[in-house]
């Protein structure tokens, strides 16, 4: 028995360019459930301008208004979001003895592929590279890039592929239609293996650089001037609900907020009961949320919230820490994010930042 996919998500597109299209799901709930989808959302580029959810604690139902692009691929983005929606079993407490071995056990990590491709240099190729990526499901776990004094180009990618397809001829052969179509006779050469266990094994310690860049105070002056909102307010309500604790959030709209907000109470293993997101005039954002522990109760412990707290005020004031430092001859742009505990970071970070490049006009040396 099991639910039908058409009746777990369903998508209404807007009829007027510029009019949010509305996304309803429908499915069993669990912890971390609206951190998987927004992370979706984010990834096929999509603006969350409204949002709605709530849960009894076994069932869930979230609206989302998104903004979409003219190439928005909808159906694409339905499988996606029912593939993360918990099973019809799940929900109603099968034991896990019915479950085969493979189900009772984590999920393995995807295996790992190193993409490597040469080129004749020129303006826009690496964000050429990463779109042609993006649009085949293919996620950029490391990058090694290196420019020749002839202006060559290695480009070295260590990727996963969201389709577990990568390992066939026919997948590989379609990687490289795309990019030949994309790149065009400035391709010199393409491969794709598999990578061996001993690089598999990914350390996920930061450099110590970023480990500064995210310890550092986000309320005061930071080297890289970059800060999305100066203007955060976040109020915490612990009397009008007898079963919830109630926080209120207002301030500046950026890309991946919900997402970004969403994280932040799946690492803390927190569930939102009831949540409702709005941007109104001026990119101002309002949000409430009825939130509980994983034990069902609402949150006493001062410290506790003290310190969700003040890592929400992170998030929305510096999602990314931005830094630009001289190098001789070159500039380093330096680009960190958090990652959720469970090691998957804010989706297509490399691809923006190789767009918003190739928008200034503004050449690649090494990566």
């Amino acid at each position: 028995m099991g639910i039908l996919s058409d009746d777990v998500v369903i998508i209404n597109q807007s009829e007027k360019e510029g009019d949010p299209s509305v996304i309803t799901i429908n499915c069993p709930d669990k912890t971390g459930l609206g951190c998987d989808l927004c992370r979706i959302l984010l990834f096929f580029g999509l603006n969350i301008v409204r949002g709605d959810v709530s849960t009894d604690g076994k069932w869930c139902y979230l609206v989302f208004w998104v903004i979409g692009k003219p190439n928005t691929r909808w159906n694409l983005l339905k499988m996606r979001l029912v593939e993360a929606s918990p099973s019809f079993s799940w929900a109603f407490g099968i034991s896990r003895c019915y479950l085969s071995d493979s189900e009772s056990q984590p999920p393995k990590l995807p295996d790992l592929f190193l993409l490597k491709l040469a080129c004749s240099d020129r303006t826009g190729l690496l964000y050429d590279v990463t779109e042609v990526l993006y649009k085949l499901e293919i996620n950029i776990e490391k990058v090694k890039i290196s420019t020749t004094p002839d202006g060559k180009v290695m480009d070295l990618f260590f990727v996963t592929d969201t389709r577990e397809l990568l390992g066939t001829v026919k997948r590989r052969d379609e990687v490289h239609e795309y990019l030949r179509n994309a790149i065009g006779d400035s391709m010199i050469s393409y491969d794709i293996e598999l990578v061996g266990p001993e690089i598999t094994a990914r350390s996920q310690a930061s450099s110590s650089v970023a480990e500064t860049l995210f310890s550092s105070d986000v309320s005061g002056e930071h080297p890289s001037g970059l800060q999305t909102s100066s203007n955060v307010s976040i109020t915490v309500d612990n009397s009008l609900s007898s079963a919830h604790t109630i926080i209120h959030i207002t301030c500046q709209d950026h890309k991946g907020l919900l997402y970004d907000i969403m994280r932040t109470f799946k690492d803390f293993n927190i569930q939102i009961s009831y949540g409702r997101f709005t941007i109104k005039r001026g990119r101002n954002c309002e949000i409430d949320l009825f939130i509980v522990q994983s034990d069902g109760r609402k949150i006493l412990d001062s410290s506790k919230l003290n310190a969700l707290i003040t890592r929400l005020r992170a998030e929305l004031q510096q999602p990314l820490r931005v830094v630009m430092m001289n190098r001789g001859p070159d500039t380093e742009l330096l680009v960190t994010n958090p990652v959720e505990l469970s090691g998957k970071g804010r989706p297509q970070v490399f691809h923006d930042i190789a767009l918003a490049l190739k928008k200034i006009n503004t050449c690649i040396f090494s990566v």
